[in-house]
């Protein structure tokens, strides 16, 4: 009794038995064990409050797994009851006889399942046809699903080739005003050639472009020199702060001058490019000898043209299009967008999204083909490598602008003095003489009937302006496919224009090029190595 009344009580107990340190023998929790002399008086206390603590978190957590569930259970139980409810307004608005939709569509749909009744024969006959068939088409509308989504990978994806930019290799001449402008040369050499044909490029194209897939064999055959140009600001031309037509007629005149083409040239345009050769016709009549036209592009906005004319030649062009040409007339700021996710992203596109248009039979077939692609591609890399988008819209704005003259003023006709007082002075000294002006020359135009880049419509225009220039109609041809790689079609073409084939000629004298105001630079040998992708 003594020592337990001095042993206090039972919380001084609890607590020297805390100081001791509790330890257990061979697993008996009755018998403590003195505390080792090697551990400190710090690891051998019973924390009973990290004991209490993890008791708390424990039932923590299961409180809240409790309420979690009870939560989860009651959403199910409120979504339960909302499936009742519009099942409920389901059946009193589309099952109940006196429902709107059985009353309307109620007859038929009886009618048609009195029809596929015969259906139910292949149900197994413990299935009510009633549960069975919305399973049935459940089950179809999920397998298609899949199928199709199967099918989409199975699609392959079309490879997106960047835009190269290849190192300089065009000749360039240095005009009067300063600027460069690049060309390329094809067929006979200048002191051999019979004929010489200048062409500018279509929008979009470079002085590769020139005839397409023309053989050398058959411009030596002809005595042909094809001669093609960068227009300025495309491929390695230099711009022009302030072009026109008059000053690409210009432009071409200093080519011709710069290159020794001391007699006439022919003109040819393709497209969009024919505005330039009938620039050159009509402020340089005095040196060309003749033009020819693949699909002449005019401008679509030409006062001159009927209703019927105009009429004809919107209806072929996708809205898109429309779209693009009046965006040029009234706000030409804004193809800058455009442009800047076409072609000039860097990357190439196909052809109808450049261009906004739909091909015909013969033409789309020719896209397809690997020779037009390759050529496509390179063609328009070498017209964006200036990264110049001022250019193209330059270029659009003049398409759809006024030219400057109209085509009435290339047809030759006889122009006397007029009647006044001046008319009536000068015939007092002179006899009155009446000139002729116009273009003298020949003009010949080709246009296929299935183009929908350029409608027939506007060739017809021209031969009904210009009488005398000789139409070609071409049945089942499209924009592309009686110029590009063609070779009965260029031989058509160089027949046409220069007569039977007679060679080039024998002399081989060269000739002395007028260089006291324009100078000529070759090109510059580069690796194609050294072409740098975007």
């Amino acid at each position: 009794m003594a020592d337990v009344g001095r042993s206090g009580s039972w919380k001084e107990e609890l607590a020297s038995l805390v100081d001791d340190g509790l330890r257990y023998n061979n697993g008996d929790p009755f018998i403590a064990a003195p505390p080792s002399s090697s551990s400190s008086m710090e690891d051998s206390k019973y924390n009973f409050e990290a004991h209490f603590e993890g008791e708390r978190r424990e039932q923590h957590e299961e409180d809240l797994k409790d309420q979690i569930k009870g939560f989860a259970k009651a959403w199910g139980e409120l979504l339960l009851d909302l499936s009742r409810g519009c099942k409920d307004i389901v059946q009193q608005s589309l099952v109940d006889e006196d429902s709107y939709f059985v009353q309307n569509f109620g007859p038929p749909l009886a009618k048609i399942s009195t029809k596929l009744r015969f259906l139910n024969d292949y149900l197994p006959e413990d299935r009510d046809p009633l549960h069975a068939w919305p399973v049935v088409f459940f089950v179809f509308i999920l397998a298609l699903a899949v199928l199709n989504v199967n099918n989409a990978h199975d699609i392959p994806t079309p490879i997106v080739k960047k835009m190269l930019i290849h190192p300089p290799s065009a000749s360039t001449i240095l005009l009067p005003d300063g600027r460069h402008i690049a060309y390329l040369e094809q067929g006979v050499p200048g002191n051999r050639a019979r004929f010489t044909l200048i062409s500018p490029h279509a929008f979009l194209s470079s002085r590769l472009s020139g005839i397409p897939g023309i053989k050398a064999s058959l411009l030596e055959e002809y005595g042909v020199r094809l001669i093609t140009y960068d227009l300025p600001g495309f491929g390695e031309s230099d711009p022009h702060p302030s072009r026109d037509l008059n000053s690409s007629a210009m432009d071409v005149q200093h080519l011709a001058n710069a290159l020794g083409v001391n007699d006439k040239f022919w003109v040819f345009g393709y497209s969009s490019a024919a505005m330039h050769a009938w620039a050159a016709v009509k402020y340089s009549s005095n040196r060309v000898a003749g033009a020819a036209f693949v699909a002449p592009m005019i401008n679509p906005y030409e006062s001159s043209m009927t209703k019927e004319e105009t009429s004809k030649t919107w209806e072929r062009w996708e809205h898109k299009r429309k779209l693009m040409f009046s965006t040029a007339r009234r706000f030409p700021r804004f193809l800058s967008y455009f442009y800047s996710r076409s072609f000039f992203s860097g990357k190439h596109g196909k052809l109808e999204k450049c261009f906004s248009l739909k091909v015909g039979n013969k033409d789309k077939a020719l896209i397809e083909s690997a020779n037009f692609e390759e050529f496509w591609q390179r063609d328009v890399e070498e017209s964006v490598r200036q990264r110049r988008m001022k250019s193209f819209i330059e270029e659009a704005v003049l398409q759809v602008s006024d030219w400057g003259f109209s085509l009435a003023d290339l047809q030759m006709r006889r122009r006397c003095p007029g009647k006044g007082i001046l008319p009536w002075l000068k015939s007092l000294y002179r006899q009155a003489e009446c000139e002729l002006t116009g273009f003298s020359g020949p003009i010949h135009i080709w246009q296929g009937l299935d183009d929908h880049v350029v409608p027939p419509s506007m060739a017809q225009y021209v031969h009904r302006i210009l009488p005398d220039a000789t139409l070609h109609l071409l049945p089942s041809e499209g924009h592309l496919s009686f110029l590009y790689f063609c070779d009965e079609c260029h031989r058509t073409i160089l027949s046409k224009l220069f007569g039977d084939p007679l060679g080039p000629f024998d002399n081989t004298t060269d000739n002395t090029e007028d260089t006291d105001q324009v100078s000529v630079n070759k090109p510059q040998e580069a690796s194609a190595a050294d072409a740098t992708q975007e």
